[in-house]
């Protein structure tokens, strides 16, 4: 049986789908106030008969921050596939990030050797990886520096890889991926559905300078199930298909969904400027973060990544850019209308 954490999330539920098709018996980890309309409704985008195939998950309420409950998800598990995590750049987030994103992790890798578990893949992200200026690519191989300005995302998610490495070394075997900005339908609240609401409504006239890797959601979990299903174990690998700018990414989702390309740039001192403002009204009257410094700085660099690894290991062609914003556009475009009338 194969054990999938993060399950309600976005890589997840396009994973549980994928498991499922291809007849594997699934047991999938949720919080006791997730919301599984979402998976169904991802399941929907594949097939006609996604409430049949969304009946097969076995869904088990527990939280990877605690461990009975996890103990009775691992019984009976041979592979994990552990996406679960915390997605925050708030500073004052960190002790939330460090519980779930390392704590947790060093639970799910613990489980995994005392129960034996045959393999385990852990969703990590590019943000773990080490930086590097001027728009040269990132690869495995760039040095983690503590010494820079890491988001505390960034810390947590290093450490986490830490710990499976540490499984490693007692005797699991495991393969990490490293996606960069993952696209994908479904989750329209966040990630790219954030960008072309705010693109649908014509507010983004502007556009910052930095750069950015992309990948299909659907890659990240094709390439997933071929790394637990193949025999290569203990590496990682970036998983990020396309290199691009903000602006370039920003005008083809516009046109796509017929609304206005940004033109003009975002100064960085302005947005910057923004930031102190959120910042101020936060420390006064307790509102949440919306514009991170750490969110600013990454929109003016330009952060390139080097995908050969994993295309030389397994003979990989990532879904062209074109095809996969067509098809998030889409689904966008007529939820949306749905939604509208």
């Amino acid at each position: 049986m194969v054990l999938v954490t993060g399950g309600t999330g976005l890589v997840g539920s396009h994973l549980l789908y994928f498991l499922l098709k291809e007849n594997e018996t699934v047991r999938a980890i949720r919080r006791k106030k997730s919301d599984l309309s979402n998976v169904l409704k991802v399941f929907s985008y594949y097939t006609e008969n996604s409430e049949e195939l969304f009946k097969r998950v076995e869904w088990i309420e527990a939280d990877i921050t605690e461990i009975p409950s996890l103990i009775k998800a691992f019984e009976g598990i041979t592979k994990v596939y552990h996406c679960a995590a915390f997605i925050s750049f708030d500073p004052s987030h960190f002790q939330t990030l460090k519980k779930v994103n390392i704590e947790g992790t060093a639970n799910v890798v613990n489980l995994c050797l005392s129960e034996k578990v045959e393999k385990l893949c852990y969703v990590s992200s590019v943000a773990a990886l080490g930086q590097l200026d001027n728009g040269k690519e990132i690869s495995e191989n760039t040095e983690w520096n503590q010494e820079a300005e890491n988001s505390v995302y960034a810390i947590t998610k290093y450490g986490a890889e830490m710990e499976v490495w540490r499984g490693v070394q007692e005797g699991l075997e495991a393969v990490i991926v490293n996606p960069s900005v993952i696209i994908g339908e479904g989750f329209w609240d966040s990630g790219v559905g954030t960008i072309l609401k705010i693109l649908d409504r014509k507010k983004m006239p502007l556009y910052p300078t930095g750069g950015i890797g992309v990948v299909d959601v659907r890659d990240v979990v094709f390439i997933m199930v071929l790394l637990m299903e193949g025999n290569i174990r203990n590496q990682k690998f970036i998983l990020s298909a396309h290199n691009l700018f903000y602006k370039t990414l920003f005008s083809e989702l516009a046109v796509l969904i017929e609304r206005k390309p940004p033109y003009k740039k975002f100064q960085k001192w302005k947005l910057m400027l923004v930031s102190n403002i959120d910042w101020f009204v936060h420390k006064i009257f307790g509102t949440s973060r919306k514009v991170l410094k750490a969110m600013v700085a990454s929109m003016y660099t330009v952060s390139f990544y080097d995908n050969s690894k994993i295309i030389e290991a397994i003979d990989y062609k990532f879904i062209p850019l074109e095809k996969t914003l067509k098809r998030i556009t889409k689904y966008y475009s007529n939820e949306s209308d749905s939604t509208d009338s």
